[in-house]
């Protein structure tokens, strides 16, 4: 069943889980294409890098002119839900609306859910803020750190009256009493807006869980280890990989899982366990940040290798798996414009930022903070301008894959 679009109502309309967003239509926002000091845009059109739900940086590539069409885009995210996930913190018209015509940003939430679980027990373990210039040829994550210190607002839906929490929390907080995902969703939406000043174009759930099938349809994918990371959650039980509460229960040969340093080609599970480590690295959570964003960066660039999207099998595989993995949200913009407007986008191109210099910084109550440099950026992201931040403050680009 196609995809329906809707146009989200007003806050005013609305202040249940499906509250929609104000007055976004098409038109030109401010500092659109082209503006002082961007990069020109890349002339020669690259049909191999058509970006396939872009909420989730899942990308897929198109070989030939049908793969590359907008019928084609339709068909293939037919599968994927969408759902009103940004509430209010959506751009207004004053910020250009549901026009694509300039800088795009998208909220992506990373959650760890499991069919058992009820939806109200959920938290967001990844936050990143996915920025592309007016130039439509670079994106940006930026990821946050879970435990932040945040001011949630307060959220009718779920029942929340407000409150300092971590900013993993604000989902939780926004998941209660029937809101589900959704509510969560829009009341990390609508903290992360008040945090740092960004409205966005569009949000993305993506459940990690649901990553492996999305991996395993590619078959695997690059990542690079800078340390030996052991595994937290995953035994191998006679070269087998099961969760450690699994583990217990059965008997075999036991090894604790070692993620080892070096850069391979990982299958699905072994590349979301480690994407999910944070004790034991040096850096905690700002390490695992950092090895989330090289997981997305490594399933685009294995889409985007030579076989795999010009495979209409391997494109069916794909777009199935990803319709289990993702809940997107690109308010009344049908899906197939959004993924066309960003097909000059490449798995090369994803650059990845972090905040606090990829350290703890603590306050008084030693409650993680961003610092100033930190808030600089998103400003530079509002205005876009991070082109030339980063160019100004090169501290803030994390490791490169």
């Amino acid at each position: 069943m196609p995809v329906q679009t809707r146009r989200r109502s007003t806050s005013a309309e609305s202040a249940g889980p499906h509250a929609g967003r104000t007055g976004r239509r098409p038109g030109n926002r401010a500092g659109g294409k082209g503006g002082a000091g961007k990069r020109p845009r890349r002339k020669d059109p690259i049909w191999a890098r058509t970006m396939v739900i872009m909420g989730a940086l899942l990308m897929m590539v198109s070989g030939t002119t049908i793969v590359g069409s907008k019928w084609f885009i339709a068909q293939a995210t037919s599968g994927i839900e969408q759902s009103n996930l940004l509430g209010t913190a959506g751009k207004t018209d004053a910020e250009g609306g549901d026009s694509l015509e300039g800088p795009i940003d998208l909220l992506l939430l990373g959650i760890d859910h499991r069919s058992d679980w009820a939806e109200s027990d959920t938290r967001a373990d990844t936050i990143i803020i996915l920025h592309i210039p007016a130039t439509h040829d670079q994106a940006y994550l930026i990821s946050l750190p879970r435990d932040t210190e945040v001011e949630v607002p307060p959220f009718p839906a779920s029942g929340y009256g407000g409150g300092v929490a971590k900013a993993t929390e604000a989902f939780f907080h926004g998941a209660q009493n029937g809101a589900g995902h959704a509510g969560g969703a829009q009341l990390m939406a609508e903290t992360i807006k008040n945090m740092s000043g960004i409205s966005f174009d569009g949000a993305a759930i993506i459940n990690f869980s649901g990553f492996k099938s999305v991996i395993d349809s590619l078959g695997s994918i690059p990542i690079c280890v800078d340390e030996d990371t052991p595994s937290t959650h995953m035994t191998l039980v006679d070269g087998q990989p099961m969760w450690n509460s699994d583990a217990e229960k059965v008997y075999g040969d036991k090894q604790q899982v070692v993620h080892k340093k070096g850069c391979r080609e990982m299958e699905g599970w072994a590349a979301l366990d480690f994407s999910r480590q944070r004790y034991g690295l040096a850096n905690g959570d700002y390490d695992r940040q950092k090895n989330q964003q090289k997981l997305i960066k490594g399933m685009a660039k294995k889409a985007m290798s030579a076989g795999v999207m010009t495979n209409p099998l391997k494109i069916g595989e794909l777009t199935k798996a990803a319709g289990e993995a993702f809940v997107l949200d690109v308010g009344s913009t049908p899906i197939e414009d959004f993924v066309f407007t960003l097909r000059g986008v490449a798995a090369n191109d994803l650059v990845m930022l972090r905040t606090n210099g990829g350290s703890f910084n603590g306050n008084d109550s030693g409650r993680e903070v961003l610092d100033p440099l930190s808030m600089e950026m998103f400003q530079a992201v509002k205005n876009d301008a991070l082109d030339d931040f980063v160019l100004a403050n090169p501290t803030v680009l994390a490791g490169q894959q």
